[in-house]
C-alpha cells in the first residue's frame, strides 16, 4: 500500500496532536498536584517494566542475524542481567552488557 504526500503529512501531524493530548492529559492537566503514594510507588516500576519489553526482541530474533538465535547476544543479556542484580547500579550493568557482547564478539571471529 503506498500513500500520498498528503495522506503521510496528515498521519504525522494526527500522531503528533494524540501524542501531546495523552502527555498533557497526564502532565498538564494534573501536574501540578500532588499525587497518591500508590501511583509514584507504581511509576517507578514502569522502566523496569518497559526496558525488557523493548531489549527482549533484539536478544532474541536479532535483526543483525536475520531473526537466527545469536547466543553471543543472549550471553550478554544475562551478564546485563547479573551484574545489573549483583551491583544494583544500571550503568555498571550496561556496560558490563556491552564489555561481554564485544568481548565475545571478538572471541567468536576469532574462532
Amino acid at each position: 500500500m503506498t500513500y500520498s504526500t498528503v495522506e503521510i503529512w496528515t498521519i504525522i501531524i494526527v500522531m503528533g496532536i494524540g501524542t501531546f493530548l495523552i502527555r498533557f492529559s497526564f502532565l498538564g492537566l494534573i501536574g501540578n498536584r500532588p499525587m497518591p503514594a500508590f501511583v509514584l510507588r507504581l511509576l517507578r516500576y514502569t522502566p523496569v517494566a518497559v526496558l525488557p519489553g523493548m531489549v527482549a526482541p533484539l536478544v532474541l530474533w536479532p535483526a543483525a542475524t536475520d531473526g537466527q538465535f545469536d547466543p553471543v547476544r543472549v550471553l550478554a543479556a544475562c551478564a546485563t542481567v547479573l551484574i545489573g542484580i549483583w551491583t544494583r547500579n544500571v550503568l555498571w550493568a550496561i556496560l558490563g552488557g556491552a564489555a561481554t557482547l564485544y568481548t565475545a564478539m571478538g572471541v567468536t571471529a576469532l574462532l
